[in-house]
Parts: C-alpha cells; sequence; structure tokens
C-alpha cells in the first residue's frame, strides 16, 4: 500500500507493507533462521523462545529444558509475495516433524517441532499443512500447534548466526546441507541478491 502526504509545496510517499507473522520451532533455531531469511518476501526472521512457563528466559535456562520453551524463529512475510502456506511446507521440508524433542543430535523439549498462531484462519492452515506434509514421512507428525501467547527474542548473538558465523562447525555440518537444499530444490523462492 502507499500512502501519499501533501505538505505543499513537498509530498511525502511513505510505502506500507501489508506483512504478517508466523512463529514456528523445528530444532535449533539457527538452522531455521538461515533457510527462511534467504525467501523473497520474508522481510525479517529473528530467533527466540516460546511455549515456556519462565518470563524472558535465557539461552542457557532454555537449553536447560527447565524452562519448558521450544527455540523458534518469528517470520515476518508479505503474503503477496510468499504465502504462508508456502512457508509451512517448506517448515515441513526442513526439519523432521516425527521426531519427539529431537532434530538430529540436538535433543530436549526446546528442539520439538511447534507452530504457535494468531488467527484462527492461520491454526486452519497449518492443519492443513500438516496433512499435505503427512505422505513425505513414515512416522506420524508430531508436530504441536498451539496459539502464540508470548514471543521472547533470543540473545543478540544468535541473530543472523550462520551469516555471521559460516565456518563454524555447526554451521558447516548441520546448517550448510539445509542452505544447499533450499538452493538447489527451491531456488525460484529464493531473494534475488
Amino acid at each position: 500500500m502507499v500512502l501519499t502526504l501533501n505538505f505543499l509545496p513537498y509530498s511525502i510517499v511513505i510505502f506500507i507493507m501489508n506483512t504478517k507473522e508466523i512463529v514456528v520451532g523445528g530444532g535449533c533455531f539457527w538452522c531455521l533462521e538461515a533457510v527462511f531469511n534467504r525467501l523473497n518476501g520474508v522481510s525479517f526472521v529473528k530467533s527466540g523462545y516460546t511455549a515456556g512457563h519462565v518470563k524472558n528466559p535465557s539461552y542457557k535456562e532454555v537449553c536447560s529444558g527447565m524452562t519448558g520453551h521450544n527455540e523458534v524463529i518469528k517470520i515476518e512475510y508479505d503474503p503477496s509475495i510468499i504465502t504462508l502456506d508456502i512457508l509451512l511446507d517448506l517448515f515441513f521440508a526442513f526439519h523432521d516433524p516425527t521426531t519427539l524433542n529431537r532434530q538430529g543430535n540436538d535433543v530436549g523439549t526446546q528442539y520439538r517441532s511447534g507452530v504457535y498462531y494468531t488467527t484462527e484462519e492461520d491454526k486452519s492452515r497449518i492443519i492443513d499443512a500438516v496433512e499435505r506434509a503427512k505422505s513425505n514421512w513414515q512416522n506420524p507428525i508430531v508436530t504441536e500447534i498451539e496459539p502464540l501467547t508470548v514471543f521472547y527474542p533470543a540473545e543478540d548473538y544468535h541473530h543472523d548466526y550462520y551469516t555471521k558465523n559460516p565456518t563454524q562447525g555447526y554451521c558447516n555440518f548441520v546448517i550448510n546441507p539445509k542452505v544447499k537444499k533450499l538452493q538447489t530444490q527451491y531456488g525460484t523462492l529464493l531473494k534475488q541478491e
């Protein structure tokens, strides 16, 4: 949407993006952030925590498994460029939604599969995405689907972790294959650099 304000002798043009948000968790938030940050139509991705019982938890507290929080990312996107359905299909393609409290070597409730919605329409779309994803997995999908109650941003050093630390071991062995998969299988969805 474009808003033009006229103040003689000047006019100010303001571009207002029609953005939406969805919060997802599927293992370490560094992995998901690296994938979703590269998508055309995604304006912002922030790592954080949700679905726990401690206010403003730290990374150390969440990693203890005692706060009940899930490592998640908040995705801000423009639905006129990329739809929630596409984002959800990618979410189910880039983590294993059939393993309870685990993604690869990352084990604990903080690594559970989850989608956290803010509208009933989004909840319905999430349920449809789970149905679509079932054909890609042999085991039942255990992704929790819950209303988003609160999102706590992670500490600053977690944001853009992969971009800032491309040679770090975890990035090389765990995140790089996901980014390469995104580039080779979903290249048409990537931002133009």
